[in-house]
């Protein structure tokens, strides 16, 4: 038998295999052992840890989004293990951000940090200075995007361009405005998170277009999937919807503009719950699930977060607690003996193909934070 024949064979089992797990969890119960699920979790953590990686930097929004699940899941569990690899992250990078003051993605780690501070009782250990500067930087300088000078096709012309960054910085300076008592953050926060919600919201299908090349305009260069649908991306979608339970979990209940986030969020959880498929997780293209037919762990993860978060905080009817569970049992089903969290779609900014040997340590963010609010349902 020759080489290409045996990789075909290998790659046809791989797939084989997933398939089979998935159905499996859309035929068994919901119910769920909450000591499995922080065993697979620990689990998670310790083979990530053990398998550092990262975009550009540690201090990079792939670290941020990783180190966000760390402390969802240390804020749930109360397990020393997350706040050990919380604190040697932190100190690893001197509490600093990444560097581009004017990009979105640079400051998501500072989520962690800002968590750190608020468990931390030892005076002086966080340092928070660096935080403070990229925000102050980031909100009030002027910059190109900011100026709409250099446009380029995804639709350059505000601060947070592309839906992504709604996951990047709107939970820190939400979490910022409240751990400093300082409102104008959150001020600042809204006016630009409405300049994406403007540009990138689809009302129609109640989801966002990862950036403006992806925003019908009527005309023959819109992009479409093969089926002619518009490109939804899982993984965009995951990055708001996961976001918005991050915000909503801090900001203050009497904020002048919550309503807005609350009815936000319960317009695209109600669509991605009908986007669910059997097994409990979504295609990495939301409305052409064909083209790569296979469940797809970050936007699955993000998603299930989201929801259970929904649920736990009386956002979401309990009747969706099944489909949630059996979500959990689909991201279960993705994760490898050793702890590694499989089928995590590379970096990238629209639809693509993952595999059972694909992995991302945000998509271990993604995995714990689903975990951290799974432990939560009843």
């Amino acid at each position: 038998m020759n080489k290409s024949i045996l990789t075909i064979l290998a790659i046809a089992l791989t797939l084989f295999s997933c398939s089979v797990s998935q159905n499996t969890v859309a035929q068994t119960s919901t119910d769920l052992d909450n000591a499995a699920i922080k065993k697979s979790m620990i689990k998670a953590l310790e083979w990530q840890e053990a398998h550092p990686v990262f975009a550009i930097h540690p201090t990079d929004w792939t670290a941020g989004a990783y180190y966000t699940g760390v402390a969802r899941a240390h804020k749930t569990t109360k397990n020393m293990m997350y706040m050990a690899a919380l604190k040697n992250q932190a100190v690893q990078n001197n509490w600093q951000t990444y560097k581009r003051l004017h990009h979105a993605d640079d400051v998501a780690i500072s989520y962690s940090y800002l968590y750190i501070s608020k468990a931390e009782k030892r005076r002086n250990f966080v340092d928070l200075e660096p935080t403070k500067k990229f925000l102050d930087a980031h909100l009030f300088e002027d910059d190109n995007w900011k100026s709409g000078k250099n446009p380029g096709k995804e639709g350059k012309t505000i601060l947070w361009w592309w839906c992504d960054a709604l996951f990047m910085a709107p939970p820190v300076l939400n979490l910022y405005a409240k751990y400093t008592n300082q409102p104008k953050y959150l001020e600042e926060m809204h006016k630009f998170y409405m300049q994406t919600y403007n540009q990138l919201y689809d009302k129609e299908e109640k989801l966002f277009a990862r950036d403006m090349r992806f925003v019908w305009k009527g005309n023959k260069k819109d992009l479409k999937e093969k089926n002619g649908k518009k490109i939804f991306w899982s993984r965009g979608n995951g990055w708001v919807l996961g976001g918005l339970a991050l915000i909503l979990d801090d900001m203050p209940k009497d904020y002048e503009h919550r309503d807005f986030y609350v009815n936000l969020y319960k317009e695209m959880a109600a669509r991605i719950l009908e986007l669910q498929h059997e097994d409990g997780l979504w295609r990495t293209s939301l409305l052409s699930p064909e083209s790569f037919n296979h469940g797809e762990v970050s936007g699955s993860g993000f998603y299930t977060f989201a929801l259970a978060w929904g649920i736990n905080n009386g956002f979401l009817d309990k009747k969706h607690a099944s489909a949630v569970k059996k979500a959990w049992k689909g991201l279960a089903a993705c994760q490898h003996e050793d702890g590694r969290v499989g089928w995590v779609q590379n970096i990238g900014a629209s639809p693509e193909p993952a595999s059972a040997d694909s992995w991302q340590n945000f998509g271990t963010g993604a995995f714990l934070m689903a975990g951290s609010e799974v432990l939560k349902l009843d």
